[in-house]
């Protein structure tokens, strides 16, 4: 035996209003496509029939409800059954006509909208020479349907809706202006809410007859300025055919926060769909907000996203590439307007320059990276200098800058965001460059190593110092390097500092976390280096120093002055070791004068 499942309608209402949409304000969308719809197809039979939606709100009708007339086809008796009464019954909509490309949407889910702001909803509507059919549906679920005495004098709907109680401001003439003008603006057919037309005319998407670029320019900056509250840096229009989507592209003037997700206007067939749609464009073109129509991608069921298949994600392709062919452009015919671009929104490029050989020849070309030497850009510093060198963290550009140039070695900072992936991509977009990153041992390899006498004579001191600087965790070597004015260079690589960190936290920590931590340990004696400038005066004092303890306090206090210079935190240790070779140097001082 089976049954026929029971709808209980308030239960839908609510399913409705609390987790398909997200406010009840769409109401006045769904009444508006609907319209849209019933004109549509009435002018496909009769071009000429004349097109209008017209609000009648509260004020107006007397009686506290809300009337929606429109000049559309209109339904017959037998319609009504099967379009206004039957909930999730597609096939018999397909069947009359409305699910042809040119409609917007549904009548059934999209008049039950309505039911979150009404209690009771009224239908009179007739088509052609049919009679007057008057529907009248309930919140509890009924509905009636009968044929009024007074018929209508042309073909066309009209729908009221009796307010539920504490909702009235819902059906307010200000808010349904105020609903009306934001999700209708913009289509071809006007509609009206009193006496006041809320359509205007002519979309962003949509050039103007006889209109001069100048012109077209400034009415778009002028809804720029209105919609999103900004003066655009420039202007793109974008379009994707295969998704039916036309818009424009206004570029951010001020840097935009890449981690702040992007949202855009899309309307749907020149209806508002949302004004916070997200996922149109790639995850990089985060320096534009934009305004978009299509008439092919799918929306979801609540009609305020769009449904993310495989023709959004070539449409987004699409788009994403006309950001692109803008930039080239740019570079092509205005490269001080394009740096001027890239100082704003250097992020959104490079993010995209990550993926795009294109884009990635244009930072080549056109960004400039701080470097030892000046900012240059990659192109003016592989000419110059042949082998691009970097660093792949602003600490270590800055442990091994002064020191880098002092020895003829030009190197660039990689360290900021995007840096280092875009240099360690820039071979294979420009193959004629060769990037390497020098790191802090590649470094200390290329200092100038002493000689058999000095290194044999100097083994007493390397070994107090090892022994002194033990406790740090740090490596001591003695090298001769540039500038003489350095008594001492800290190098920090990023695997030493990490494995620096892992001990420190080892120590500190119980003996369960510092078990873990220590399978965590690449067991390789990773550690920063201190490298002693055997030209630097003050260093050799040290080194020649002859007393052990006068030995110990110089050593402590070249580590803790090396360590300032790289710009590292004083650790607990670190701290303590120069308090004592502060204190120890002017005890000896002070016994020296006694």
């Amino acid at each position: 035996m089976s049954f026929t499942f029971r709808v209980d309608l308030r239960g839908v209402v609510d399913l409705l209003s609390h987790h398909l949409y997200a406010t009840p304000r769409v109401y006045v969308r769904e009444l508006m496509q609907n319209a849209v719809d019933a004109i549509t197809a009435r002018r496909l039979t009769d071009p000429r029939a004349a097109g209008e939606i017209w609000f009648e709100p509260p004020q107006r009708t007397g009686d506290g409800t809300l009337r929606v007339h429109d000049t559309g086809i209109g339904l017959t008796e037998a319609q009504v059954h099967d379009l206004l009464a039957t909930i999730g019954r597609s096939s018999k909509r397909d069947d009359l006509g409305f699910a042809r490309h040119e409609f917007l949407g549904q009548f059934g889910i999209g008049l039950l909208s309505c039911f979150m702001v009404a209690d009771e909803i009224r239908v009179v509507t007739r088509c052609g020479d049919a009679p007057t059919v008057l529907w009248t549906g309930f919140g509890d679920g009924r509905y009636a349907v009968e044929l009024p005495a007074e018929q209508r004098a042309e073909p066309g709907t009209t729908v009221t809706l009796v307010p539920r109680r504490g909702e009235e401001h819902w059906l307010a003439e200000r808010t349904v202006r105020e609903l009306a003008t934001l999700y209708g603006s913009m289509l071809p057919i006007g509609v009206r809410v009193g006496d006041d037309p809320v359509t205007t005319g002519l979309p962003p998407w949509e050039p103007g007859a006889d209109e001069t670029p100048a012109a077209r320019w400034a009415r778009l900056a002028g809804y720029a300025q209105e919609t999103f509250g900004f003066m655009p840096f420039d202007i793109v229009e974008l379009s994707a055919p295969e998704g039916g989507v036309r818009g424009v592209a206004f570029v951010l003037p001020a840097p935009a926060n890449p981690a702040v997700r992007v949202a855009h206007r899309v309307y749907l067939k020149q209806m508002l769909l949302s004004e916070d749609v997200e996922g149109l464009l790639p995850p990089w073109a985060f320096f534009v907000r934009c305004v978009f129509d299509t008439t092919e991608l799918r929306p979801t069921a609540s009609r305020e996203a769009l449904y993310d298949d495989s023709l959004l994600e070539q449409v987004r392709e699409t788009l994403g590439s006309g950001l692109r062919r803008w930039l080239a452009a740019l570079a092509a015919t205005d490269p001080a307007r394009l740096s001027s671009f890239l100082q704003t929104h250097h992020l959104g490029v490079k993010a995209l320059a990550v993926h795009d050989d294109e884009m990635l020849r244009l930072i080549h070309e056109c960004w400039p990276f701080e470097t030892n030497v000046g900012p240059l850009t990659l192109a003016e510093f592989h000419d110059r200098y042949g082998v691009v060198r970097y660093t792949t963290s602003v600490d270590e550009f800055r442990q091994m800058a002064a020191v880098a140039a002092a020895q003829g070695i030009p190197l660039v900072n990689a360290g900021y965001v995007y840096e280092a992936s875009l240099l360690q991509r820039l071979p294979a977009a420009r193959p004629d460059v060769v990037a390497e990153v020098l790191t802090p041992a590649d470094l200390s390899m290329r200092l100038e190593h002493l000689t058999a006498d000095e290194a044999a004579a100097l083994r007493p001191f390397l070994a107090l110092a090892q022994r002194v600087l033990d406790r740090q965790g740090v490596e001591v070597s003695v090298r001769a390097f540039d500038p003489p004015s350095l008594p001492a260079l800290y190098l920090l690589d990023g695997e030493a500092a990490f494995q620096d960190d892992l001990r420190r936290v080892q120590a500190g920590s119980d003996e369960l976390w510092a078990s873990l931590l220590g399978a965590v340990a690449t067991g390789r004696d990773e550690r920063p280096r201190l490298v002693l400038n055997h030209r630097n005066p003050l260093a050799r004092e040290a080194m020649n120093a002859g007393d052990e303890q006068l030995t110990t306090y110089a050593i402590e206090g070249l580590f803790t002055q090396a360590l300032l210079l790289a710009r590292q935190p004083l650790t607990p240790a670190a701290t303590a070791a120069f308090n004592q070779s502060l204190l120890g140097l002017l005890r000896l001082a002070l016994e020296g004068r006694s």
